[in-house]
């Protein structure tokens, strides 16, 4: 079988101030809060009819939260949804609960994908919303209902350890997963341990290609279309990134940056600090499998070796 090749699609409008129709009876926003990591901004998305959940308020910008409520238009929100709790996703959080009166509802609270080890802190903290303290925790294949529909928490792991996506199993968008940062168009998802682990997100790839969703509506970017040759092909990708990475050491490199340096030469190197982070993400996952080794625990400093 030949091996699926991953496009991405970096053609997105994201209309900032306005509601967009992404599905029926669901309306995405995309925050003014454009980045390298976030793409064009962070999307939310309502749903519903005369009443409405929000998915991912995002970033503290009350102009964001202006037009999530122009575009309610009165309606009641019963409850705010959080995929997972990074801060462009999060930093609205108060202030919608506040404006809405509605619970939110998440995973859990935030926390690192693994112990942190002695000496060691977590990276992405400052992205990573600590005190949030969720009204209701929801679990891997619970139903939420909403107006007009409803959906299900699909646990993906693997970008943080409370990261879901939430399908849409009743009413006219139904066979429509919002994949959060774990599946975006544009971009492959930062998986940066402590804060993410690689085993856990491929698990979560496998997870949603056992699934038969038709679309998905990410936390950035436009939607992805044929997503199961979507995640086939991201799959595909992390597993070439994989085989790389061994193919450095075999080749004689010995550090993370070096390894940066050889197998991301075609990125812009503003970027290299994530990519030493996912780099460090593959090695943990190699080294759990007994694939390379290194003294100590994996770690950014470390120096490695195949097995």
């Amino acid at each position: 079988m030949r091996t699926p090749v991953l496009r991405l699609d970096q053609s997105f409008e994201p209309r900032h101030g306005e509601a967009v129709e992404a599905a029926p009876g669901i309306l995405r926003l995309t925050a003014p809060n454009p980045s390298p990591f976030t793409f064009h901004g962070t999307n939310s998305y309502l749903l519903g009819q005369d009443r409405l959940v929000l998915v991912d308020p995002g970033p503290n910008d009350l102009r964001h939260l202006n037009t999530i409520a122009r575009a309610a238009a009165g309606r009641p929100v019963d409850a705010i949804l959080l995929t997972h709790t990074h801060r462009d996703h999060t930093g609205l959080v108060g202030a919608a609960k506040a404006a809405f009166d509605a619970p939110v509802l998440a995973e859990g609270r935030h926390r690192p994908s693994r112990p942190l080890r002695d000496g060691e802190t977590a990276r992405l903290d400052a992205s990573g919303d600590t005190a949030l303290v969720p009204d209701r925790l929801v679990a891997d294949g619970e139903v939420v209902p909403f107006d007009g529909g409803a959906l299900r928490v699909v646990a993906t792991p693997g970008h943080a350890a409370n990261h879901v996506c939430f399908a849409v199993e009743a009413g006219p968008a139904a066979g429509t997963l919002l994949s959060g940062d774990h599946v975006m168009a544009w971009s492959t998802s930062i998986v940066a341990p402590p804060d993410g682990s690689m085993r856990d997100y491929m698990a979560s790839l496998d997870k949603l290609l056992e699934r038969d969703d038709r679309l998905y509506l990410p936390g950035h970017g436009g939607p992805v279309t044929g997503p199961r040759r979507f995640v086939r092909a991201m799959k595909a990708h992390r597993l070439i990134r994989e085989a790389a990475i061994v193919a450095a050491l075999k080749a004689g490199d010995r550090r993370i940056p070096e390894i940066v340096a050889r197998i991301y030469r075609n990125t812009d190197p503003a970027l290299h600090g994530a990519a030493a982070l996912s780099v460090l993400a593959h090695l943990e996952d190699l080294a759990e499998r007994g694939t390379v080794r290194c003294e100590g625990p994996p770690a950014l400093g470390a120096a490695f070796e195949a097995v």
